[in-house]
């Protein structure tokens, strides 16, 4: 899929990257072995867009959006529960009796919040914001999901500066880890 425009048609993309990513582990029968290929997928675009979210997009709407701030926390509780749940998907194969219960929560979650970001928080973000600052943010974004963690992170930082400065970092480490073990791809 196309990426590239502004930060809203940016994180749509990724959205729409991801649905994919959640069909296709639909497809498949409980307990294939690429259900955790594509878990693993799914879990590195996942935080990579959060990543993202988190050190440009939360900050404009907190900046620029009326009642920024309760949106913007409200979005930061979402993705703090999904990273749990991807961080519990980790540990697991596919064929353990809760990789399916885990998943399945993981796809509900995300796919409530890509709702209320695309029906709620996309329009109003359009309606505060110039184009160029859009188009700003949207540079911003791909920026970060770059050198972004492709692993889930509870405990790090949330909110700029600290998770500016840490992202890097760990999605450094965490590619490294990934190129080593294979993770994320298919054979």
């Amino acid at each position: 899929m196309g990426h590239g425009g502004n930060v809203i048609q940016e994180l749509t993309t990724d959205h729409r990257e991801v649905e994919e990513i959640f069909g296709r582990i639909e497809a498949l029968p409980p307990g294939s072995k690429n259900r955790k290929v594509l878990a693993d997928q799914a879990t590195m675009e996942l935080v990579r867009h959060s990543i993202a979210e988190e050190s440009y997009l939360y900050p404009a709407v907190r900046e620029h959006v009326p009642g920024g701030d309760a949106i913007a926390d409200k979005e930061l509780e979402d993705h703090a529960g999904a990273e749990r749940i991807m961080k519990d998907l980790e540990g697991l194969e596919a064929d353990d009796p809760q990789f399916d219960t885990l998943m399945a929560r993981l796809m509900s979650e995300i796919r409530s919040h890509v709702a209320d970001e695309e029906q709620n928080l996309f329009p109003k973000l359009e309606q505060a914001c110039s184009a160029d600052a859009l188009m700003d943010l949207g540079d911003k974004v791909r920026r970060a999901k770059k050198t972004a963690p492709t692993r889930p992170h509870p405990a790090a930082p949330d909110k700029p500066p600290a998770n500016k400065m840490l992202a890097p970092g760990a999605g450094l480490v965490d590619r490294l880890r990934d190129a080593m073990s294979g993770r994320g791809k298919e054979d």
